[in-house]
């Protein structure tokens, strides 16, 4: 399942506490539109998770994954950075050796 660091967990705090959304929302990891290098991810701050939807909840923020992306993310790590008022995340495999690649853009 997928690991939240608490980097990330305090970013998605903050943006539900900066938005309109319910103390329910969280973030939500979709699948991108495909391209010819790969399938891209795609972060939402959205109320709360879809039907079928896969719940990571750490007690403190909440993700909710896809469920044609949960599988693929089973074994990795959301991180998140923040600079002032924007944030970044990044996915990291569960392997602290591999380094964080941020995508340098947060939800919107």
């Amino acid at each position: 399942m997928l690991t939240v660091s608490p980097s990330a967990s305090e970013a998605i705090q903050m943006l539900v506490e900066h938005s309109d959304a319910p103390e329910s929302a969280g973030i939500r990891i979709t699948a991108g539109a495909p391209t010819d290098q790969g399938t891209p991810l795609a972060l939402e701050l959205v109320d709360g998770p879809q039907p079928d939807d896969e719940v990571v909840d750490d007690g403190e923020a909440a993700v909710f994954l896809e469920p044609q992306v949960a599988p693929y993310l089973a074994e990795s790590v959301l991180e998140a950075r923040l600079d002032g008022d924007e944030v970044a995340f990044a996915l990291r495999d569960n392997d602290p050796s591999e380094r964080s690649s941020y995508n340098g853009a947060g939800p919107h």
